[in-house]
């Protein structure tokens, strides 16, 4: 069986909590100290010259500031480049229309600090996988004497061994809200399985159904956002309802959406990756995004209006692509990209386009040749088909089958998985 190296991260609960919590505090705060300071030299910046700073320049701008010693270099970095890419994304969302964008907020605190994660990399740790410990190097300043650092000792679930995996990357200190807990980024060597066929599917991303999947052989399959729009609503609620934006429990409410969100990418990956596993599928076409984003005649980002702006570009569809793909690696199953300019006016049968044939939200009619289609079924096929051509036993009626009654799979709350519609109770 074929061997391959993934990504995978571990969580593990630190033992020594109480020797360790009070050092581990100093460095979140630490953390959230130079978030604020970059916060600020942003917002500075932006005000005077309309330029908002990358990764690089901001750590240029901060390397000799005293708050940047607070941290091991590495560490510093790391916060840094996560306030760039807050900035990037927030830029991106105004540049798309979504005037309802907040640009990332400083982290404050009232009784308590905030505690930001701390990402050590390969030279702010030393792992010893023997007693199960790690030491994490403390910034400069933080520091008592030269060699000062701290020893967590940790526990990891019974089936992770980390003397096994290829290399540690990273070690994250996070502050789960309650204690301290340890995150290690690594590479693992796995045995692949075996490809469980040479068929292909397609999969059309959208900001109705999630996903839609055609399969090669003849049928296909929609995911509703039925639980992820009722957490968005829901918790935007709640949020509106909070006095101060950057209060603790608007945190923890950001925190709480943000693992449903991520339990439900998780979820959704692995089913497809079953199914396709089920109905022999080698190679998984997913659409993408950044094509349609973007206009033609001006090269511009397109504006879909205000709401279409924010569910197109807020949902992460990367971040769901990424899980789908490594999931899809321990199954020997390929994932490639392909645009998906024009797959939405394209008819799957013959080949017409015609902005006029998707009549409706959820309806595609081709007047050449007479199809009627779910229309992301049919953007889905057209996605397939540009790594696949369709078999020649599927080129007569097949509209009034599986492109036009696709199979419906929900998220069941109760059980935490998809199942076809009519079996979800909840």
């Amino acid at each position: 069986m074929a061997k391959q190296v993934v990504t995978r991260t571990y969580t593990a609960s630190i033992r020594n909590q109480s020797r360790v919590s009070d050092d581990l505090d100093a460095l979140g705060f630490a953390a959230s100290k130079l978030w604020n300071v970059g916060r600020w030299t942003c917002s500075r910046i932006w005000g005077e010259i309309g330029h908002i700073p990358n990764h690089t320049e901001l750590t240029a701008y901060l390397k000799t500031h005293e708050r940047y010693d607070d941290l091991h270099s590495q560490s510093s970095q790391r916060v840094l480049q996560e306030l760039a890419e807050a900035f990037r994304g927030w830029y991106g969302k105004r540049r798309n229309g979504d005037m309802r964008a907040n640009p990332p907020g400083y982290r404050k605190h009232g009784d308590e600090h905030p505690r930001s994660t701390v990402t050590f990399k390969a030279a702010g740790f030393k792992l010893d996988t023997q007693y199960n410990r790690v030491r994490l190097s403390q910034g400069a300043n933080l520091k008592n004497y030269w060699s000062d650092f701290i020893l967590c000792t940790f526990h990891t679930r019974p089936d992770v061994d980390l003397s096994t995996v290829e290399t540690v990357q990273q070690v994250k200190a996070v502050w789960t809200g309650d204690e301290w807990e340890l995150r290690f980024v690594c590479k693992v060597e796995i045995e692949a399985s075996e490809s469980p066929g040479e068929k292909t599917v397609g999969v059309d991303l959208g900001i109705k159904n999630f996903a839609a999947l055609a399969y090669e052989d003849g049928h296909s399959e929609l995911y509703p956002l039925n639980c992820l729009k009722q957490d968005d609503y829901y918790f935007s609620k709640r949020i509106a309802r909070c006095d101060d934006s950057n209060s603790e429990q608007v945190t923890r409410l950001n925190h709480k959406k943000s693992a449903r969100r991520t339990h439900y990418f998780h979820t959704l990956s692995k089913h497809i990756v079953e199914r396709c596993v089920e109905e022999g599928v080698g190679t998984i076409v997913v659409g993408n995004l950044s094509d349609i984003r973007v206009d033609e005649e001006t090269n511009e980002a397109k504006n879909w209006g205000r709401h279409g702006n924010l569910d197109l570009h807020s949902w992460a569809f990367d971040r769901f692509r990424k899980l789908l793909t490594y999931k899809s690696e321990t199954e020997d199953i390929t994932v490639e990209q392909e645009s998906e300019r024009d797959t939405s006016k394209s008819c799957s049968c013959c080949g017409r386009k015609r902005d006029g044939n998707r009549v409706e939200r959820g309806l595609y009619v081709c007047d050449t040749c007479g199809t009627v289609a779910n229309a992301d079924v049919n953007g889905a096929e057209n996605i397939r088909q540009k790594v696949s051509l369709s078999s020649p036993n599927l080129s007569v009626n097949r509209s009034n089958g599986w492109l036009a009654q696709p199979s419906t799979f929900l998220f069941d709350k109760e059980t935490g998985a998809f199942a076809p519609e009519e079996r979800v109770r909840s």
